[in-house]
């Protein structure tokens, strides 16, 4: 008996690296056709300045993308990242707009309520067993509706700056924001396949009773990932508000939570939980910037836009589930 378990765990491993390796493949075959549809109808696609304004609006979600990934994969669900994002934004605003509180300071704080945003619903979660998508649900109504109360619907312009302006502007040639972006990409690809912590998130959303039962911390790494989403809201936020010159309470009405768990779906992160990657959500990130850039420059009605990135999206996840099928039928004719 002994022999036959062991090599049944040594093989899922190599099971759920081909499963990532056909769903990046079909992403990638994705990304090639946009690249050549949107090049052959929309007008001045591959320009640089295009390439660069993609970038910027995929930094818009990406980062958040990051959390949003890791929470999945743990079997949760986070629907609050447009208003705390918003919300973040106006607060980190008004702390700018005080002129005896020095611009690192006003950083630190908006990192810090962040983090005690996305605890919220972690505690909840751990604690008091609150599903994640009612606590996130919560969030999501009261944060809104906080940031529109705080500044009556008016974005709150900031001081000026040279490090904001900087941070809302381009090294390079490239927005500073992708460069966070891919740093931060860097960071929790390595957390997520390289340290304990990562692992124990894939084990929670295999399986949370056998992972308690394995010595896993599950509570304590619930609250975390909620803590760290939070933590890259506010990045979001900070940016934003770097960017636009202003405290934005409308960026809760973007619907910047749905391009968020678009891009995360489409990535290959199943939604039960167990199975995801952080390549496989960039590459998601970037299917959903290219439809919504490409539409808006080939002149597709606003109203339809949403139609035609919804049917490109879901035959994107078709794809990669057809991908992911017959890379585990080779696994199991190779068994």
């Amino acid at each position: 008996m002994a022999p036959s378990t062991y090599s049944t765990d040594v093989a899922r491993p190599k099971r759920r690296l081909d499963f990532q390796r056909m769903n990046e493949i079909g992403l990638l075959v994705v990304i090639a056709l946009l690249y050549l549809a949107f090049t052959l109808y929309a007008n001045n696609f591959l320009t640089f300045r295009n390439q660069v304004s993609i970038l910027r609006d995929a930094a818009t979600f990406g980062i958040a993308a990051w959390g949003a990934t890791l929470i999945i994969i743990s079997g949760e669900i986070d629907i609050s990242v447009g208003p705390m994002v918003a919300f973040l934004s106006v607060c980190f605003a008004f702390l700018l707009k005080s002129e005896e509180l020095p611009i690192v300071l006003a950083f630190l704080m908006t990192a810090l309520i962040g983090c005690a945003l996305g605890a919220v619903p972690g505690i909840l979660r751990a604690f008091f067993d609150v599903p994640s998508f009612i606590g996130t649900l919560g969030l999501w109504s009261a944060l809104g509706g906080l940031a529109l109360y705080l500044t009556d619907s008016v974005p709150v312009t900031i001081p000026p700056s040279d490090f904001l302006d900087w941070l809302g502007g381009e090294l390079l040639g490239i927005p500073v924001s992708a460069i966070i972006m891919f740093v931060l990409f860097g960071l929790f690809a390595f957390i997520s396949r390289k340290t304990a912590f990562g692992r124990s998130i894939f084990a929670i959303g295999g399986n949370a009773s056998a992972a308690h039962l394995a010595g896993i911390k599950v509570r304590n790494i619930r609250v975390m990932l909620f803590v760290i989403a939070g933590f890259l809201a506010a990045i979001t936020a900070i940016l934003l508000t770097a960017r636009n010159g202003v405290g934005d309470a409308s960026v809760s009405r973007s619907g910047l939570e749905f391009s968020v768990i678009s891009a995360v779906v489409v990535g290959g992160t199943a939604l039960t939980g167990g199975r995801g990657s952080i390549l496989g959500t960039l590459l998601g990130i970037f299917v959903i910037s290219l439809i919504g850039n490409g539409l808006v420059l080939m002149g597709i009605n606003s109203y339809l836009q949403p139609v035609v990135s919804g049917i490109i999206i879901v035959a994107a996840v078709l794809l990669n589930i057809l991908a992911s099928r017959y890379g585990a039928r080779r696994n199991l004719k190779g068994a």
